[in-house]
């Protein structure tokens, strides 16, 4: 192979790879409103760990009566962390949505998140974990933040991935 040759290929395979970095970055910064056929329907039941109190909890505890939002997160994924920076920030004008941030990794992992956010704090944020995947697998998750909006009556109202804003998050649960 000539040097022009192998100067050539090695320029393709750059560009090769930088295209794919860029998509890769597309596809985790854009939101993207998710059509899941599940608008409308009732939360699932399922089973979460709570990290503050050890507890198990059941979805169907969930109480109707103000808006519910499941982020479902990667305690390794930076956009979760921005994700979970802007939800904090702005926590007091999301204090009428209860938050429910949840994920499948090990809890070692889950407390170094809840303590870097300081997330016990907040009376209207809750974390859990996944330990049966079942949050994952009823809506067959592909990438994280995954957000679940749920009306004050449980009905699912929109699903999004990627970084949502929390002004896109309290416009969809008032709506």
């Amino acid at each position: 192979m000539s040097n022009a040759e192998s100067l050539l290929k090695r320029s393709c395979m750059k560009h090769t790879a930088l295209l794919i970095i860029l998509v890769c970055l597309s596809s985790c910064l854009s939101k993207k409103r998710e059509k899941t056929k599940l608008e409308g329907k009732l939360m699932p039941s399922f089973n979460l760990l709570l990290l503050d109190s050890g507890a198990h909890f059941n979805t169907n505890n969930i109480p109707k009566g103000m808006p519910i939002v499941i982020f479902y997160f990667s305690p390794e994924c930076p956009i979760c962390r921005a994700e979970t920076e802007e939800i904090v920030t702005n926590i007091k004008s999301l204090a009428n949505i209860q938050f429910y941030i949840i994920t499948h990794f090990p809890l070692e992992q889950i407390k170094i998140y809840y303590d870097r956010y300081k997330l016990k704090k907040y009376r209207n944020i809750t974390l859990g974990c996944d330990y049966n995947l079942d949050f994952g697998n009823y809506f067959k998750v592909q990438r994280v933040p995954y957000i679940a909006i749920y009306s004050n009556d449980k009905r699912l109202k929109q699903v999004l991935t990627g970084k949502v804003s929390t002004d896109v998050i309290k416009e969809i649960a008032f709506k």
